[in-house]
């Protein structure tokens, strides 16, 4: 593995341990993540053979920060509470586009942005799912504020009344489920013969 590609993945894993505390937390995310991502490729795709290469960066960091910082606007038009439960990470967006670009994962192919984009966003949701369910024993909870909704606050379904176990929405726990994750992906995959 390359210094390119570690940066980019150590970059990707803050928000996936952070915001994945919750379905809707991960959905909204990743719904906020593609759109940005996109907006920023087309942008920069358009914008950077006009470009000198001194230029690129500060041009990369200035449009990475505008189209994040309208992202995290209308989010906060459409649904405050969400925007506000959702916390810093969405503005981490505009980082991981800069980085992106800097190590040319926008000049690769789009199956190979499509695949890498929906790994991590399956990961996340997986993440959000997993973390919802065994902390707080509920599924959909508050999902109805990515859909702008303020004066119903459905609780989503319940599974257990007691709650769950709570150290799975914190961040410690979110490194736990990820390191559970990982080992069972290890135990699955099939071993390379020699």
């Amino acid at each position: 593995m390359d210094n390119s590609s570690t940066l980019r993945n150590a970059l990707m894993l803050t928000p996936l341990i952070g915001a994945t505390h919750s379905l809707m937390a991960a959905l909204g995310l990743c719904l906020m993540f593609m759109v940005v991502t996109q907006l920023f490729s087309l942008a920069m795709g358009a914008l950077r053979h006009r470009l000198v290469p001194a230029a690129r960066l500060p041009a990369s960091v200035l449009l990475a920060a505008t189209l994040t910082s309208c992202a995290e606007v209308m989010a906060q038009a459409w649904s405050l509470q969400w925007q506000q439960h959702l916390g810093f990470y969405g503005a981490m967006i505009a980082l991981q586009c800069v980085v992106l670009e800097h190590t040319g994962f926008f000049q690769n192919g789009w199956p190979q942005r499509l695949r890498l984009s929906g790994l991590f966003v399956t990961l996340m949701i997986a993440m959000g799912l997993l973390r919802e369910l065994i902390g707080n024993a509920t599924l959909g909870n508050r999902l109805s504020w990515l859909s702008g909704a303020t004066q119903t606050d459905w609780q989503g379904w319940v599974l257990v009344t007691d709650g769950g176990l709570r150290l799975a929405t914190l961040v410690p726990g979110g490194f736990i489920l990820l390191g559970l994750l990982i080992a069972a992906w290890q135990a699955w995959r099939p071993k390379p013969t020699h």
